[in-house]
């Protein structure tokens, strides 16, 4: 059970259709207060973008009890790279057993949200995605 918060971290990638094309949406939420800790939007799935808002919710920690990050099994998130970086800030990975989307629930509710009630029109293109994000995460 979560109790606390930097207690638990879930982490996601969806995508966000634009009139360009796709672009994708990368967040880590914090388990018990559900704040999106970092996010970063990008034009691919490439490991180096998604480490951006993993990047982005690490720098402003300030406690140094355990942190759970918890994602799905997604190439991204098993990379060598992005381990990498839980093991420099001593990060526990928690990962599904498969690709049972029930096993990332709240990552996914979070999406969810996002994109059904914030992103109320499709953005134009990459930045416009950025910057509706950005406005709807700091409401």
């Amino acid at each position: 059970m979560v109790r606390r918060p930097e207690q638990v971290w879930v982490a996601d990638i969806t995508y966000l259709p634009t009139r360009n094309g796709m672009v994708y949406l990368s967040l880590i939420t914090d388990a018990c207060s559900r704040k999106i800790m970092g996010h970063h939007v990008h034009s691919d799935l490439r490991t180096d973008n998604v480490v951006q808002a993993l990047k982005q919710a690490l720098k402003p920690r300030k406690r140094t009890q355990p942190l759970i990050h918890h994602s799905d099994r997604g190439i991204q998130y098993c990379s060598a790279s992005y381990q990498s970086i839980h093991e420099r800030h001593g990060l526990i990975c928690s990962m599904t057993d498969g690709y049972d989307c029930y096993q990332n629930a709240l990552a996914e509710r979070v999406n969810g949200i996002l994109k059904a009630e914030f992103l109320l029109s499709r953005p134009e293109d990459l930045e416009q995605a950025r910057k509706m994000v950005r406005e709807s995460i700091e409401m």
